[in-house]
């Protein structure tokens, strides 16, 4: 299993250590879009080159925050779930569904891949970032669940199909390089069904080498339907989010619960173009630690940032950096009361 300290930066000035990153998306540049839009209209202008550069904003963006680990951005996704239809057979972007999914793939054959999805993203983030780099990737239940099944006659066949693409994906990174793997499930949020996440994240789980830190994201609430199933996943790290308004209780979610993974806990909030305020960031990191004790303890926003102006994305995770180092000073010197500790 990679540890947390494995990401401790090497100038780092404090005795304890909260984990910082992104939880994936984060705003694409203003110009990009106009500069997309010459590169179908002019041979002189590379997308290749735009997207680049794109990647390489926000990956400064996040170094400039503070954060520990940091992600591409997802500046090459035109949606978590439609990016990767374009490396699986049998999954289409078609426009064929109906409802909320209408613009979700449709699965019209058995689902199969035989090329890398991430790897070349990961690969050029890699080179220009100087921390390291978290990749994620939507994970086989809302692969399968966003999207309008034609040739399987239920989803839980559908999902071990994907999660076994998945994990062919994380042995493919984790060759590459990759120290830090997150399986993004908002679909599980949605419609809770652990025993089936349970099978799929354990067929991840073995293709992933011990040295590689695997964690999952479930935003959309539910936790309690979930728990305390969703803390024994085959995972390093859970992910969940605290800071919006309608958020479930932080300490009633782990109350009780004895942890044997990694939390990462949203504390800013990622649904909000308001900055939030460093007291506030603050507050939610000292009610974490009510139940979560500090080694523990990963900060986050809620969600990726993506849908956020860009100067709001990067005001929020400054903040969220700059109160984790002044948290951890405060925890250094006996200021900040945690209910739990495994010390």
């Amino acid at each position: 299993m990679m540890t947390r300290d494995q990401f401790r930066p090497p100038d780092h000035g404090h005795d304890h250590f909260l984990l910082t990153t992104a939880v994936g998306s984060f705003p694409r540049p203003g110009w990009l879009e106009r500069v997309l839009e010459l590169a179908d209209e002019e041979s002189s202008v590379s997308e290749t080159e735009a997207l680049d550069d794109a990647c390489k904003a926000v990956v400064s963006d996040q170094q400039r925050a503070g954060l520990d680990v940091v992600t591409d951005g997802e500046v090459r996704r035109d949606g978590m779930v439609e990016h990767f239809a374009q490396f699986v057979d049998g999954y289409e972007n078609d426009g064929g569904g109906s409802g909320w999914n209408q613009r979700m793939p449709t699965v019209v054959d058995t689902v199969s891949s035989s090329e890398p999805w991430l790897v070349d993203d990961f690969e050029f983030a890699t080179a220009i970032a100087h921390r390291p780099v978290k990749t994620t990737i939507t994970g086989p239940f809302t692969l399968a669940s966003f999207a309008s099944m034609e040739a399987y006659d239920d989803v839980e066949t559908l999902v071990y199909d994907f999660a076994d693409l998945v994990a062919d994906e994380a042995a493919n990174l984790a060759g590459a390089g990759a120290e830090w793997i997150q399986i993004d499930e908002p679909a599980l949020g949605m419609s809770p069904h652990a025993d089936i996440a349970h099978e799929a994240l354990a067929r991840i789980d073995d293709d992933v080498p011990d040295a590689v830190r695997l964690g999952l994201h479930v935003c959309s609430g539910n936790y309690a339907d979930l728990a305390p199933d969703l803390f024994d996943f085959p995972v390093d790290e859970v992910d969940l989010e605290f800071a919006n308004e309608d958020a479930d209780d932080v300490v009633e979610v782990f109350d009780g619960v004895d942890l044997d993974v990694d939390v990462g806990v949203g504390v800013v909030d990622s649904q909000s173009k308001e900055v939030d305020s460093a007291e506030a960031v603050r507050e939610n990191v000292e009610t974490a630690l009510q139940v979560i004790p500090p080694e523990r303890l990963t900060l986050t926003p809620d969600c990726g940032l993506k849908p956020l102006p860009r100067d709001a994305a990067f005001a929020k995770l400054d903040t969220l950096g700059t109160v984790g180092r002044e948290v951890e000073a405060a925890l250094d010197d006996g200021d900040v009361d945690a209910a739990r500790t495994d010390e």
